[in-house]
């Protein structure tokens, strides 16, 4: 049985939506003239790494606690100094929580910087994937264009879906950049959670209510 919204995947096989991907390859679907994927180079980054030699260790080490981590609140200063908004509007606190947990592995509601590296690539390609339709550089998109992104970056979802992800996440008939990013973490994050449980890998879950809970009261 095939993922259900995701059309020719066939379950799992081939590239998944909101998966890392080669940069250049074509994800199906994606929009003429638009970056493919929404996570091009988003990956781990090894214990080799130098973060004393990356310039985003600057603004991150400024902020960070003796633990070398960032709640939400440190979070929210963080990207506001290092500028990655540019002309759009800052994040929200409430962003900054479920970014935090779309990628708090340990489970402790803060952001190491090897996750905040990881988060930098995801918000880098989304910005992008924003200003290629935000061409008025109004800070908003439209309805129909917060479709087509989503499609952009592989995800294959029903009508249904789609116009519950639009009501969600726009505000008088336009969405603004924070929300966007807002539903490109939380797309993430929930595929991420279903994928992990779906171990026969056939787009379908059984869910305990509590582990249901846990995933939805977190993000």
């Amino acid at each position: 049985m095939a993922y259900p919204g995701f059309g020719g995947y066939g379950g799992y096989s081939g590239q998944m939506p909101g998966m890392p991907m080669a940069i250049g390859q074509p994800m199906p679907g994606a929009v003429p003239n638009m970056p493919y994927g929404a996570y091009s180079g988003y990956s781990a980054y090894s214990g080799t790494y130098s973060a004393a030699a990356d310039p985003m260790w600057t603004y991150f080490s400024t902020i960070a606690g003796q633990d070398g981590k960032v709640d939400a609140e440190e979070l929210q200063r963080c990207l506001l100094q290092s500028g990655i908004s540019g002309t759009y509007s800052s994040f929200t606190l409430e962003t900054c929580r479920v970014m935090i947990s779309m990628l708090d592995r340990d489970y402790t509601g803060k952001m190491g910087f090897n996750e905040f590296k990881e988060l930098w690539a995801a918000l880098s390609a989304w910005k992008q994937n924003f200003m290629m339709i935000d061409r008025d550089r109004s800070g908003t998109v439209e309805l129909h264009e917060l479709t087509q992104v989503i499609a952009a970056m592989g995800y294959r979802l029903s009508p249904q879906t789609l116009t519950a992800i639009v009501k969600r996440y726009s505000k008088n008939g336009r969405i603004f950049f924070d929300d966007y990013v807002a539903c490109c973490v939380k797309l993430r994050a929930l595929t991420d959670f279903f994928r992990r449980r779906d171990n026969m890998q056939q787009g379908v879950v059984n869910f305990v209510y509590d582990d249901f809970l846990q995933c939805i009261m977190a993000i």
